[in-house]
């Protein structure tokens, strides 16, 4: 594992233990080359996954820039980390024993906003404003008041 500090290839494990949601394993490691301590992860990775987005350009998929883009919608909200990493490992497994090697943003996209809708309000508007393309405040007071009349009914 490579340092992050100093670049050099040969670490240390120190620790070695699950992560609460025991999707993957936390290790704590010491660069050989400056002894700087620093953390990884370990995930299971059932398939490679290709995301088909517009215009059918096709690339990895990424769960760093899903984790960024969740995030990013539900910062300043009552969502802690631990919430967010675990909608963004449950949709990486739906994703990855759905038996498809390529997934739409589209459907990626769909995926997040339901899973947001029963999370945080806020954070489900923001992040359909991005992913829906809002260009006016009247899209943001359409989709909200359909997000009104849900709870309501």
């Amino acid at each position: 594992m490579r340092c992050p500090f100093c670049g050099h290839d040969a670490s240390q494990v120190k620790d070695s233990r699950p992560t609460d949601d025991g999707a993957a394993i936390r290790r704590r490691r010491q660069c050989e080359g400056c002894a700087a301590r620093f953390t990884t992860f370990e995930r299971i990775q059932l398939r490679e996954l290709t995301v088909v987005k517009s215009e059918d350009r096709r690339e990895p998929f990424d769960r760093e820039k899903l984790l960024r883009s969740i995030g990013i919608a539900a910062r300043k909200r009552p969502l802690d980390g631990l919430a967010i990493e675990r909608l963004v490992s449950g949709i990486q497994r739906q994703l990855e024993t759905s038996g498809e090697a390529e997934v739409t943003s589209k459907r990626i996209g769909e995926m997040v906003m339901d899973a947001l809708k029963g999370l945080d309000s806020v954070a489900y508007i923001r992040f359909a404003s991005v992913y829906r393309d809002f260009s006016e405040a009247r899209d943001f007071e359409e989709f909200a008041g359909t997000v009104e009349e849900a709870a309501r009914g």
